[in-house]
């Protein structure tokens, strides 16, 4: 019997770093506002919105446009299917870094 090595278990929309960096701040909170994490995780506006929509493609993220007074306003959250990719991606880093094998 073959024993897989858990980097097979690993969530590939979550190895890009900034797509990471998105998901770990949004796993704590139910939702941050676009500037608030943009300015977090020290990127531009358009990376961020690049890499936000592709996890919104992939149903990690849902983005969320409104207006707070009369600015527009755009919140990021995790769907629920976010959160769960996000806690087999970090299973399989852990399993990784202990040397495990499934």
């Amino acid at each position: 019997m073959t024993v897989e090595h858990p980097r097979h278990q690993l969530v590939e929309a979550l190895t890009h770093p900034v797509r990471f960096s998105l998901v770990a701040a949004l796993n704590a909170v139910d939702s941050i506002d676009f500037a608030t994490v943009r300015d977090q995780l020290q990127v531009s506006d358009s990376v961020l919105s690049r890499q936000a929509a592709q996890l919104e493609e992939l149903g990690i993220i849902e983005i969320k446009k409104g207006y707070v007074g009369k600015r527009p306003r755009t919140w990021l959250a995790l769907t629920r299917n976010g959160r769960a990719q996000w806690a087999a991606h970090l299973n399989a880093l852990q399993a990784i870094a202990r040397g495990e094998t499934v």
